[in-house]
């Protein structure tokens, strides 16, 4: 016979008793970051955690990935997973910190490194409470969220990540530099964009700088083309309705005096409605179209879908809102009114099962903690780690008793 337990107060207290462990994990963590795909080391590490705390099922390698997925079984069927990202950006670390990244060109600036340990902590506070809970709880180590081309939820998702014991309802957090540390803030519904990326080459006809009439100026046309696809946003779409198209590169000619055969360009479409994500590359091909028909210029266009909008389902928001007012009290939970334009495939789970996705403050001008993600000097402040490691082991727990 299992005793009765205010498990508030235990996950608390649990929490606060790991926070040594959870500043060393997330800077052994952030020292050794990997790149998207590559986290090989760092899953090894996970899984060995995981073992260490008896998490009941392991899979390492799940469907084919770098990804660890582990189950802490209850006494009922019903599930609910908890997930994390584990990969790195691509940039050299300047933050000066002793635990700085010791990989050249490799940072752990998007905070996966935190919400890496965060999970282990939530998974060590649940493996401690594990007589006392009502279902399972599934947890997702994911790579590449930095990439969609290498194996992220999606490529979960087709495996089969949230079947067998099959998910009710989903949670994450990413840590957010705009909200007070120790804070945390979600909303229903739209909470961030999805993200795509196109490419388009122009093909012209080179010519010597001197005698621009005997070819086609790649380098005019996509100059026009660049001016037109930025005009689609402010008169084609809605201005209740949030968009950006963004050319972020573009690459062409070798010499000052030569007019180039062929210019290169490659940007990103934001939006927060599915329709409109379906509309837009359409709207920029018609754009590109019209405008090397006009020049007598050809063209090659390319959209890649990245990840969907991330939409907040009402029923489990609500409910995250509530656990998490309860648990660290109303003052420090921040009912969001806008989302954003980033994007997160968060969003690739958030399509099959119902879902919140939630964001921790990180921001303590006191410690010098301000910077933005993706910044070389990009840090946390690191007492904030216990604090998600709680709210996402106390929302698993709650969800799975209230659902059992």
């Amino acid at each position: 016979m299992t005793t009765h337990i205010n498990v508030k107060e235990e996950i608390k207290k649990i929490s606060s008793s790991i926070k040594d462990s959870l500043i060393q994990w997330r800077r052994h963590i952030h020292m050794y970051p990997e790149l998207s795909g590559q986290e090989n080391k760092t899953a090894k590490f996970v899984a060995e955690k995981l073992k260490e705390f008896g998490v009941d099922d392991i899979i390492e390698g799940f469907g084919g990935t770098t990804a660890v997925v582990g189950i802490i079984r209850g006494k009922h069927d019903i599930t609910a997973a908890l997930r994390a990202d584990m990969d790195a950006l691509p940039m050299e670390e300047k933050s000066g910190k002793p635990y700085a990244s010791k990989i050249p060109h490799v940072m752990h600036s998007c905070g996966h490194d935190a919400h890496t340990t965060m999970l282990l902590g939530a998974a060590k506070i649940l493996c401690f409470l594990k007589e006392h809970l009502q279902g399972n709880v599934k947890l997702i180590f994911q790579p590449c969220e930095e990439r969609h081309d290498c194996g992220g939820a999606r490529k979960l998702v087709e495996e089969g990540v949230l079947e067998n014991p099959d998910v009710s309802a989903i949670f994450g957090l990413h840590v957010f530099p705009e909200l007070p540390a120790g804070k945390v803030g979600t909303k229903i519904g739209h909470f961030m964009a999805s993200s795509d990326i196109f490419h388009i080459k122009i093909k012209g006809k080179g010519s010597h700088a001197s005698r621009p009439h005997q070819g086609v100026d790649s380098v005019l046309v996509a100059a026009q083309v660049i001016n037109t696809i930025h005009h689609i946003v402010s008169r084609k779409v809605d201005p209740l309705h949030p968009a950006v198209v963004t050319v972020g590169k573009i690459k062409g000619g070798y010499a000052e005096n030569i007019i180039p055969d062929e210019v290169e360009m490659g940007g990103t479409v934001r939006t927060l409605s599915l329709e409109l994500r379906d509309q837009i590359p359409k709207w920029i091909e018609n754009a590109i179209w019209g405008v090397t028909l006009s020049y007598g210029a050809a063209y090659k266009f390319d959209y890649k879908p990245g990840t969907p909008p991330v939409i907040n389902d009402e029923k489990t928001t609500k409910f995250a809102l509530g656990m998490m007012k309860d648990l660290l009290g109303e003052e420090n939970v921040v009912e969001l009114e806008n989302p954003t334009m980033g994007g997160e495939d968060f969003s690739e789970y958030l399509m099959k099962v119902p879902g919140t996705f939630i964001r921790l403050g990180i921001r303590n001008e006191e410690k010098g903690i301000t910077a933005p993600l993706h910044s070389p000097v990009f840090d946390i402040d690191e007492d904030v780690l216990p604090i998600g490691a709680s709210v996402l082991s106390y929302l698993a727990y709650k969800w799975v008793e209230e659902h059992s």
